[in-house]
């Protein structure tokens, strides 16, 4: 059994679990961290309004836990070992951790892994089994986050996929002012 007070403690001290090339698990900060923005500068590619438009996927939240956990991790090379998996189901146990998911049918399509505390989302990582199904997730997170009164997602490293969202860079010092702001907040993610 994890001590899940001292994982949150880490989280919201800006750290973030990772497994390294040996499996081995630790924590890691950087100098400089990715936000998603959850104001008007948050946008995505013409294309996806179509997919958008056309509801070819619906949305859930934590209906499929695990099956995001493992999408996630079901890549050449992942820092998601097994035991952060068994972290983050503890952590989902306990109400801390969450998925968001995009379904067509009765097939996950995809979805977006995170941590929340109080007013910030750190999104851990995402999927996808249908094309499209991960991006769907994105943006319908983003108008879930807006409607629950979040103000700080934190997707932690900077990616070409991350940046078609207007995604932007800040330093670490920057991101500690803005995550004390939001850690100030009370804010449910369901």
């Amino acid at each position: 059994m994890i001590d899940i007070s001292s994982i949150i403690q880490g989280y919201a001290q800006g750290n973030f679990l990772m497994a390294d090339d040996y499996n081995n698990l630790g924590w890691y900060s950087s100098h400089e961290r990715t936000l998603i923005p959850l104001d008007e500068r948050f946008r995505y590619p013409k294309s996806l309004q179509r997919v958008l438009n056309q509801n070819r996927f619906s949305t859930a939240i934590n209906k499929d836990f695990l099956g995001v956990c493992l999408g996630c991790a079901n890549r050449e090379t992942t820092w998601i070992s097994e035991d952060l998996i068994e972290i983050y189901l503890q952590l989902f146990e306990a109400g801390w951790a969450y998925s968001f998911e995009t379904w067509q049918g009765d097939n996950l399509a995809g979805g977006v892994l995170g941590i929340a505390i109080k007013g910030v989302f750190i999104g851990e990582s995402m999927f996808f089994n249908v094309p499209d199904g991960s991006k769907v997730a994105m943006v319908k997170l983003v108008e879930h986050l807006r409607s629950q009164g979040f103000t700080l997602f934190d997707a932690q490293m900077q990616n070409p996929h991350l940046a078609r969202f207007g995604s932007y860079i800040i330093d670490n010092y920057q991101y500690i002012e803005l995550l004390n702001e939001a850690l100030n907040q009370e804010c449910s993610f369901t």
